[in-house]
């Protein structure tokens, strides 16, 4: 009997990651195929996509690109693309800047009122940023923010920059002290010691910060539309499809193209940077 038990332990790990393993590819499914659909669709003629389902494409393969010609010549999909990277790359910056900069003082400096700024934080990471908007809509237009990029960008990065505290502050306390001494033995300033040991330490999960602070301003649909209405910018990407969806005239084709256009910039920066993700947010984790 006890020579069994082995191989019979040896049989339930294996089926136990093969169980793991369907459960990945299951996920994996879920998350690409609608991708990969969009992106069929948006290559098929309108005739075709009005006819079938996009997965017909595999067994009649006609393609044509002139859904991408009309989403960018007469949807303002360019304009608006460029316009959403003008709002989240700044809005990226900002966060990650004083996210890190709020969460080293609040681990190593002593200072008052650090008890109550560490409540305040808390206080908007659980707040739901709608119910300011029409306080700061009054507030905007009187400090002339209103149609503005600096506008969205001090909204946005006001309602992430608690989180990306909550998300570095655990990290920056699991430093180990002796780092802080060696460092302040050899004559380093708190700046130096910021800048050489913190945030050298610190990328993998700043570049986690990065890309959901990234994608929560990309993703946004009522900021960009209430806070740049009336602005001579084109309108966000997220705005313009919106708007475009409610629209029949042009068909699905270049409504599906201007879709995954607007998939490819933020799916592009999260597979290149998965690895730096995966290690920023297990990092987040650690507590000192």
């Amino acid at each position: 009997m006890s020579a069994r038990a082995p191989k019979r332990r040896g049989s339930t790990g294996r089926w136990a990651r093969i169980g793991v393993h369907v459960v990945v590819v299951a996920i994996i499914v879920v998350w690409f195929v609608p991708t990969i659909g969009l992106f069929v669709s948006s290559l098929r003629p309108q005739a075709e996509a009005a006819s079938s389902g996009w997965w017909m494409a595999f067994v009649r393969p006609i393609y044509t690109a002139q859904n991408y010609e009309l989403a960018l010549d007469q949807l303002q999909t360019a304009s608006s693309l460029a316009t959403s990277l003008a709002i989240a790359v700044p809005t990226t910056a900002l966060v990650m800047f004083f996210s890190v900069l709020g969460s080293y003082a609040l681990v190593r400096m002593r200072f008052a009122g650090r008890t109550a700024l560490s409540l305040i934080l808390v206080a908007l990471l659980v707040t739901p940023p709608q119910i300011t908007l029409v306080p700061l809509l009054r507030l905007y237009y009187m400090a002339g923010l209103s149609g503005t990029l600096p506008g969205i960008w001090l909204y946005q990065t006001g309602f992430t920059v608690p989180f990306g505290v909550f998300l570095l502050r655990g990290f920056i306390a699991s430093i180990p002290e002796e780092l802080y001494e060696s460092a302040h033995l050899d004559g380093a300033s708190e700046l130096r010691i910021f800048r050489s040991i913190v945030l050298p330490l610190a990328r993998p999960i700043l570049a986690s910060l990065g890309i959901l602070a990234f994608l929560w301003s990309w993703n946004d649909l009522l900021i960009p539309l209430l806070f740049l209405g009336g602005s001579p910018l084109a309108p966000a990407i997220t705005v313009n499809l919106s708007g475009l969806a409610a629209q029949t005239a042009q068909g699905r084709g270049p409504l599906m193209a201007a879709t995954f256009l607007s998939v490819v910039v933020p799916l592009i920066l999260v597979i290149s940077m998965q690895r730096h993700f995966v290690r920023g947010i297990l990092g987040g984790a650690v507590k000192g």
